[in-house]
């Protein structure tokens, strides 16, 4: 039996569109299952936690939505060890992305049924667990000025998630300021000036495609962080558009570490999130869960 947990809202409405296919072809080869609809993140948890506590075979857990549906079911999938089948339905999908998963939903679905699984480790914070990136600094803070505009709907509407985050770029360079950062990496201490940004990253890309970690691997046991630091507006800007295809990593002003325990400290308050979700304001101390969940992937 397979549990989908269905986000309508999901962008723009695209999750509800994705479930109408994806219950067609359930029922058209007669397949077991059971589905939720949810709206918000503590909703998810519950009926999720209660309906897996039913003795039944549970298969898998499907969401059909975007990151953020995706975050909120980690901590229950990771207590029943269940593992997660992805149908992307949101704007970024960088969770699909970061584990091979198609933007097609019967794809998607095909894949779950397959059977395979890998195993993904966990970004653990206080604030709880993180699939794909946390992200502390002026890239958490164009991601929450994205989710909290109407340019994300009318970029989600015509089908380009992306082009938003380019706007989101664009909108943060006007207030955002640098400043003094520490990074503790497996003991090893290091302090940055005019630190703009730090990435705890467990796929390659964030933010709709930003290949912000190259090296990164979802299974490895390490956590790739990128920082950066020590550089103008205008070389921010610049530095964009390399991420997409993450030539960034030759820049002068960006530097790259990997290890299982980090601490971050900014000396001003730094908003960070995780999977795109909100999660505290730092300082942060990072550790990885290695092997932490089963993800349906090929």
């Amino acid at each position: 039996m397979y549990l989908f947990v269905v986000n309508k809202k999901s962008g723009n409405g695209h999750g509800y569109r994705t479930w109408l296919k994806i219950k067609n072809a359930l029922d058209t080869r007669a397949i077991s299952y059971r589905y939720l609809f949810t709206e918000n993140a503590g909703q998810a948890a519950r009926l999720i936690a209660e309906t897996l506590s039913e003795p039944e075979h549970w298969q898998g857990v499907a969401v059909i939505g975007g990151d953020g549906t995706i975050h909120s079911v980690l901590p229950v999938l990771k207590d029943f060890n269940i593992p997660l089948a992805v149908i992307p339905a949101g704007s970024g999908n960088d969770t699909a992305r970061g584990f091979g998963i198609p933007h097609d939903p019967l794809s998607a679905l095909d894949i779950m049924l397959a059977g395979q699984t890998k195993a993904a480790d966990l970004i653990v914070t206080s604030g709880g667990l993180t699939l794909t990136a946390l992200a502390i600094g002026f890239d958490a803070q164009v991601a929450e000025n994205v989710n909290t505009s109407l340019y994300k709907k009318v970029c989600n509407f015509f089908r380009v998630g992306r082009a938003a985050y380019i706007v989101g770029i664009l909108h943060t360079l006007l207030t955002f300021k640098p400043c003094s950062l520490t990074v503790t990496c497996d003991g090893e201490t290091t302090t940055y000036r005019d630190a703009w940004l730090t990435a705890i990253s467990n796929v390659k890309s964030y933010g709709g495609g930003l290949h912000i970690c190259p090296e990164a691997h979802p299974g490895d046991g390490q956590l790739d962080i990128c920082i950066v630091h020590g550089c103008s507006r205008l070389q921010l800007l610049r530095l964009f558009p390399t991420v997409l295809s993450g030539k960034h990593v030759h820049l002068p002003f960006v530097k790259f570490m990997r290890g299982q325990e980090i601490s971050i400290h900014f000396d001003q308050q730094r908003l960070a999130l995780g999977d795109g979700e909100n999660m505290s304001t730092g300082p942060f101390d990072i550790i990885v869960e290695p092997n932490a969940l089963q993800v349906y992937a090929v």
